[in-house]
Formats: C-alpha cells, structure tokens, sequence
C-alpha cells in the first residue's frame, strides 16, 4: 500500500473529489483546495510529499507558483495538470522543474501511478529557462497520442540523451528533432541536419566528419563537416537506416569517445554535439540482415 500525503489544487469541485478518492483508495493521504494561496500556504509550512496541481487557477496560475515552490522545496516533486494540451504546456511545465505534465483528461490509474513513482525518484531540479509563452507552436495535435509525445519531448529538452525518431515520411520527424533543439539548453547553438538518403554512399563519411585538403581526387581544399558545423547545438540525422556501415563505425567512436578524425586527418577532433537521428525504416530487421551495427543502435536507442 502506498503512502504519503498529496496535496491537490483544481478549481474543479468534481476533479478534487474524484482524484482524492482514487489516491485515497491508494493508500495516499490527501488535501485539496481550489486556490493557489492555500496551495503555497501548505508548501510553505512544510506539507505535502507530492504536489498535484493544474494549470489555470482562480487566484494565481501555477506556473508562477511552480517557481516558488522549487526555490524552498526543490526536492519537491510537482505534477502539471491541464487541459491546455499543447506541447508549449509540456515544455512550460518541464523547463520550471515540474515531476510529469498530464493533459486533461487523464487515466486516473496512470495519475496514481506517477504520484508513487514521484514518491520513490528523488526529482531533478529543472533550472528555469526564459518563457517559451507566446511562441508560434511548433507541433499541433491535441489526440492522446500526440499528448504522449508533448510529454516525452518536454523531458528530453532537460536532457542532453541521444535521441532515435522513428516514423513513416511525412510524419514530423524532423519537426520533433527542432523541437528538441530549439528548446533545450542548446538552443542558442546551431541546428544542423543531414539526410543520409540524399547524399552519395561515397561521400556521406565526408559530409559527416569534413574532409583534408588532397584527403581525395577533388579534395582541393580543407572543408568542415556536419559535426564541426554543429558544435555547440544539435546535428540531425535523418534516414540513419541508410548510413553506410564504414561511416557507422566513425560514428559510434563519436558517441563513445566524442571525438572524430576528419577524411585524410590524423588528428582526433573533440566534439559537443547532441545527436538527434531519425528512421523510416525498422533498424532491428537492418540489423540481422546485416545493415546496420547492433552496438550503434544501441548508443542511439537510449529512450525507451
């Protein structure tokens, strides 16, 4: 059985009930208010283990109390409700160090799952970022499954993890990967994107990792790659499935080493690049057929 007390803020009646029943029934002690001031009074005076709150209050939005509340308490994890359901609300509520987003409506059994998993994870405290309020939306989508990507985004824009987008063409791939970048710690960096399908076999080592002055015939003079370009940001690639495996070797020893010899160069070359990849194509069946290295698909496939 669980245990812990939750503190709970909506201006919803219905929602106040029938969320302090099931985490009642959950083993959890609970107390709610629809106000904001009595929510920072509790906080303030030490109570609470998990802090349920939505977004939109009669008093005071919750993302100005989030602030305040990770100041005196940043051990304290928060959990964003609202029925705003736009990644804008989970980037928001990721950037001011909030434990989980959860759009409205939510399953109450996946609440009451997060609230005992913020119980048993000590929180990371999110430094918070200038407002991304007002900012032209760079995915719509208000499905289920749309919510679910919002939220997966606003918790990688707090990481610096390797990232692998898999979808058919035409299904955002790259949006996602400049949502990643544009609002994570390296946003003020270069965004820098190569699609591996649209390059010569031959040339792709040579576009990745530049190229020596006579490094080929029609070298004729030194120039950088896609890494050197994007030090500092993010480089995406896209269509890593058709990455011939002589360049997959150079860029496992990146993502083991972080560092690369340009063609023709002898000199590693130390790198700060986020990676960020993508795929239409299933990299498990290019594996056993042989295709693609099975120890790069796993430094790339981190998140679950």
């Amino acid at each position: 059985m669980a245990s812990g007390t939750v503190l709970i803020a909506d201006d919803d009646s219905a929602i106040r009930t029938v969320l302090t029943q099931a985490l009642t029934r959950a083993g959890f002690t609970v107390r709610a208010t629809g106000m904001a001031s009595a929510l920072w009074r509790w906080v303030s005076e030490g109570e609470g283990d998990v802090v349920v709150t939505d977004v939109v209050l009669p008093d005071e939005n919750a993302f100005d109390v989030l602030p305040r509340i990770k100041k005196i308490r940043p051990l304290l994890p928060v959990i964003v409700m609202s029925a705003q359901n736009t990644i804008m609300t989970a980037i928001r509520s990721a950037e001011l160090g909030a434990y989980d987003y959860l759009p409205k409506p939510f399953d109450l059994t996946s609440l009451v799952q997060t609230v005992a998993r913020a119980l048993d994870q000590s929180s990371k405290v999110a430094k918070p970022n200038p407002s991304v309020q007002g900012e032209p939306l760079p995915i719509i989508g208000r499905s289920s499954a749309m919510q679910d990507i919002y939220r997966l985004i606003a918790r990688l824009t707090q990481t610096d993890l390797t990232v692998t987008i898999v979808g058919e063409s035409g299904t955002g791939k790259e949006l996602v990967a400049r949502a990643l970048h544009d609002f994570s710690k390296r946003k003020k960096g270069p965004f820098v994107a190569l699609n591996m399908a649209a390059i010569p076999r031959e040339l792709i080592e040579s576009e990745l990792f530049g190229h020596e002055k006579g490094a080929f015939t029609g070298a004729a003079s030194r120039m950088a790659g896609r890494f050197e370009q994007a030090e500092g940001g993010s480089l995406f690639l896209d269509e890593i499935g058709d990455m011939p495996l002589e360049a997959q070797t150079r860029l496992l020893r990146v993502l083991q080493q972080g560092e690369y010899t340009t063609v023709g160069g002898t000199t590693p070359i130390k790198t700060n690049v986020r990676i960020i990849c993508a795929t239409h194509r299933d990299l498990r069946l290019l594996i056993n057929q042989g295709l693609f290295r099975e120890d790069l698909f796993y430094r790339l496939n981190v998140v679950p």
